[in-house]
């Protein structure tokens, strides 16, 4: 018997008020700055030391960590991943036959 006290799933709302895509790159964006942010603690590099070794400003190093900024580019993060000894990787999977 099915529970009648469940409806769709968070995943279906988000799709059905047309914010899925949004909010999963969002998402996204808030795990890859959060990875990074930990990874640069976990090596003990500072802001102002990840500027200096991507050539850059300490105000390019706080947006890439800003979970809020989605318009990193992925060049930018995976020169970062590097600095601190990580690799970016992306995989294409398919969608469920009743999504495509």
């Amino acid at each position: 018997m099915k529970n009648k006290h469940i409806g769709s799933s968070f995943e279906d709302f988000l799709k059905e008020e047309g914010i899925h895509d949004k909010a999963t790159s969002h998402a996204i964006k808030r795990i890859i700055a959060w990875k990074l942010a930990e990874a640069m603690k976990a090596k003990n590099i500072s802001k102002t030391e990840m500027a200096h070794r991507l050539k850059t400003s300490r105000t390019q190093i706080a947006r890439l960590l800003d979970p809020e900024n989605d318009s990193v580019q992925l060049d930018t993060i995976q020169k970062a991943a590097a600095v601190v000894g990580k690799r970016l990787t992306i995989t294409l999977e398919d969608l469920p036959r009743s999504a495509a």
